[in-house]
């Protein structure tokens, strides 16, 4: 806290953090506007039935959203779109050569893999709010007996809904990169940080009136104690000593100093958990959309066994999907930002060594081992802390809803991950201004 005081008796700083701010307030402002056509007293009504321990596939996006995906309000698809378009961006950086190189030209091959995102946010922004737009009217979001939209409604009503929850999605991506590029931190973490964040006192408050003090005082000592759990695992590394060697550039002598390469335990941070579950719930959402134009729904071996799982968060076929998704995500993620023959060749460039390993090639040998062992015990946390509450649902530990409480393992993670993070670069920020004020 007393870096964040600091960061607001700086001038820049302070722009910087109330901006971040007023991003954020108007965001949450915006999930609370209902679309047009939208009867939100009967969602409403709704939703105050479900948060009794009923869990489904739409109860995660719905938290990350802080609850407007159920609400049908402006900004119900949130940053889902733009989430699910990186992920497929940086598949095809795999895969596609084009992409691979435009990664390799730096700023400006960025600049054109973002607009593709872009593009791809706006599709898959369309292809959501209708298909959500699509179950809604046939009842299929919230249950049949509840009334998602306002009777005497048409096609064109539901077009419009479409276009406004579309439009909703695009500015939230446009708000999330203005707060990367103009204010703290990175924007569509805070954002998810927020969502997450403004539901804490309501869902507490439930804790406490349905199951009593001894319940809620329990679930507020173990959300201390993994809260306590991610700190440690988070602020964990592996130093790596690095000795530079003696180099003369004119009359002036430059390196012979030893310094160590910082290897994060959990170097994906929570984008792995961010990924895995916006991804798992896209075959129901597909599937759904499909099944929404057959005027009796199928019965066959993918609704009865994959959609059936998947459709249960406390379900064992569900819990393992979501691990193994988080393990993957965890390595993918890490094998496109963290490059060892990079910074192997980095180091090589300046002096730099590694005791005891030669420079070059086994230098980023030894970095990819060191990473690869540190990445079995980083994905391994993220996913038991992701499917923790699953598995406490699965036997029954009390009615809370695993996917859209934000006292779960995933919210948790979460909440911590982005503070961290945004806490260490105003400080870092706040290092630098007053290095420029001494200077000065």
């Amino acid at each position: 806290m007393s870096a964040i005081l600091q960061a607001f008796k700086d001038p820049d700083l302070r722009r910087k953090l109330l901006f971040t701010l007023a991003m954020i307030i108007l965001y949450r402002v915006g999930a609370q506007i209902p679309s047009p056509g939208v009867d939100y007293v009967s969602i409403s009504g709704k939703l105050n039935e479900l948060t009794d321990g009923q869990s489904n596939v739409y109860s995660m996006i719905n938290l990350f959203s802080g609850g407007a995906l159920l609400q049908l309000s402006v900004f119900a698809i949130g940053i889902m779109p733009y989430i699910t378009a990186s992920i497929i961006v940086q598949l095809l950086t795999v895969v596609i050569p084009k992409f691979e190189e435009l990664k390799k030209e730096g700023q400006s091959g960025q600049t054109k893999m973002t607009q593709y995102t872009r593009y791809l946010t706006v599709a898959l922004a369309l292809l959501q709010s209708s298909g959500i737009v699509a179950l809604a009217a046939r009842g299929q979001l919230l249950g049949p007996q509840v009334r998602v939209l306002r009777e005497g409604h048409n096609i064109w009503d539901l077009v419009i809904l479409v276009i406004c929850m579309t439009g909703g999605a695009v500015l939230v991506m446009w708000m999330g990169e203005l707060i990367t590029e103009k204010g703290i931190g990175n924007g569509m973490s805070l954002l998810i940080f927020a969502g997450i964040a403004t539901r804490l006192p309501r869902d507490g408050a439930n804790i406490f009136q349905s199951s009593g003090p001894v319940v809620f005082s329990t679930v507020m000592v173990a959300v201390i104690i993994l809260v306590i759990g991610v700190v440690f695992i988070e602020q964990g590394q592996r130093r790596i000593p690095v000795q530079y060697a003696k180099r003369m550039i004119g009359r002036r002598q430059y390196g012979g100093t030893s310094t160590y390469l910082p290897l994060k335990v959990n170097q994906g941070g929570v984008i792995p958990v961010i990924f895995a579950s916006s991804l798992i719930y896209v075959p129901v959402l597909i599937t759904q959309i499909v099944n929404s134009a057959s005027p009796t729904p199928p019965d066959n071996w993918w609704m009865r066994n994959v959609i059936a799982y998947l459709h249960a968060p406390s379900s064992w076929q569900y819990i393992t999907l979501y691990f193994v998704l988080i393990i993957f995500f965890s390595y993918f993620y890490v094998s496109v930002q963290y490059d060892p023959y990079d910074q192997a060749e980095n180091m090589k460039k300046y002096g730099g060594f590694i005791p005891g390993i030669r420079p070059g090639r086994p230098t980023a040998e030894y970095l990819g081992f060191v990473m690869n062992r540190l990445l079995v015990v980083g994905s391994l946390y993220l996913g038991i802390i992701a499917i923790l509450p699953n598995i406490m649902l699965d036997l029954g530990v009390g009615n809370l809803n695993a996917g859209s409480t934000p006292f779960g393992g995933t919210a948790l993670l979460i909440l911590v991950s982005v503070a961290l993070t945004t806490v260490k670069q105003i400080e870092s920020q706040l290092l630098q201004s007053n290095y420029e004020g001494i200077l000065k």
